[in-house]
């Protein structure tokens, strides 16, 4: 029979074990036209606004859609680099540096990203690994700590519809979150000491750490979304790392869209009214494992504006993981840790370096 020459039916062919990468996303460029075809895409998905969908595509078609790219599309312009894209920038990176690390233990193993809206488009990546490239064990990665149905749901839905015009799908292992991981943790504390030992406090000012996460509708914590607790999970964690007293930190929730309450207490207020009372404040970003617009136009700039028209001094925004070694250290462990039992090699699960446990431990020494 014809089929039977044909490798796509080949039972003994060689399969291969991939690991998925998959960030938020964002515009091909920043201009109008891009930021609105990723807009579309990205408040279309009936997982980030949970309004009636007939009601919602109205609204978003009918008035957000003519309205909101522009003002986005100059934002863009203030952050993007010559490279494109900081968070299309940093995925780039950090995918190539697990390329790199979990190949030299794996040479078969695939690495890859993909966004979930946006190119490289999710569901083109996973087409190609399993139709192309015969992947038949694929590890899924949001690079979201905390958990939340808005984000890392909507790629568990964008990967399990792939998987339904598949005979003979991939074993699967999505990963659903790492807020208390003790690499990230580590990681993040790392990233605040960097920048204190380059900008130390002055002997007689308090210290004072924000750390923002980006917001959500209350109506989803009510409805049961973890998200609103991890973030604080996190928060608690990085400050008893720092060993930070709990009137030297504060959590807050940024980019709040449209009139219903969301998570609070928002950021920016919260740093208007902290001018009053600190000449300096510290920010960062536990929830973007890349700098972004939220993180390089939200809080760099327009809080930075904020904090300072109120009355503060001096605002500094820590930047964002990144390529970190610490953090890649992080990474490369939370990875080789899912990947136990999919490999022909023992050494599937790697220990935390000296460097992290010994982060950690300064905690209340720093």
């Amino acid at each position: 029979m014809a089929f039977l020459n044909n490798p796509d039916y080949s039972h003994a062919a060689p399969r291969k074990t991939a690991v998925l990468l998959v960030n938020l996303g964002t515009p091909q460029a920043p201009t109008t036209v891009a930021v609105r075809a990723y807009l579309a895409q990205f408040l279309g998905d009936p997982r980030v606004v949970e309004i009636p969908r007939l009601v919602w595509m109205v609204i978003l078609h009918g008035i957000i859609l003519r309205v909101r790219p522009a003002k986005s599309a100059k934002k863009y312009a203030t952050v993007w680099t010559d490279a494109g894209s900081p968070l299309a920038v940093h995925t780039q990176l950090q995918t190539l540096a697990m390329r790199q690390r979990l190949q030299a233990s794996f040479p078969d193993l695939i690495v890859d990203y993909a966004m979930n809206y946006g190119q490289p488009a999710l569901k083109t990546a996973v087409d190609e690994l399993t139709r192309v490239q015969s992947v038949d064990k694929l590890l899924v990665f949001p690079l979201f700590p905390q958990y939340s149905a808005t984000s890392t749901a909507s790629i568990w839905d964008a990967v399990l519809s792939c998987y339904k015009k598949l005979r003979n799908p991939p074993e699967l292992r999505l990963i659903k979150h790492y807020h208390d991981d003790v690499g990230y943790i580590a990681a993040l504390a790392e990233q605040v000491r960097v920048h204190w030992a380059a900008n130390p406090w002055e002997q007689d000012k308090q210290k004072m750490l924000v750390m923002t996460f980006h917001g959500l509708p209350q109506r989803n914590l009510m409805l049961g979304d973890p998200y609103h607790c991890e973030c604080h999970k996190t928060a608690r964690l990085l400050g008893e790392a720092l060993g930070l007293a709990a009137n030297e930190m504060r959590v807050t929730f940024q980019s709040r869209f449209g009139k219903a309450a969301w998570l609070q207490p928002y950021t920016e207020p919260t740093l208007i009214a902290l001018a009053k009372t600190h000449q300096r404040v510290d920010v960062i970003c536990p929830g973007f494992t890349g700098d972004c617009l939220e993180t390089l136009e939200e809080i760099a700039m327009e809080a930075k504006e904020a904090f300072e028209d109120a009355g503060g001094q001096t605002f500094h925004y820590i930047p964002a993981l990144n390529e970190a070694p610490m953090w890649l250290d992080a990474l490369e462990a939370l990875i080789r840790q899912q990947l136990q039992g999919w490999t022909t090699q023992a050494e599937s699960q790697i220990e935390l370096t000296k460097r992290q446990k010994a982060a950690l431990a300064l905690g209340a020494k720093a």
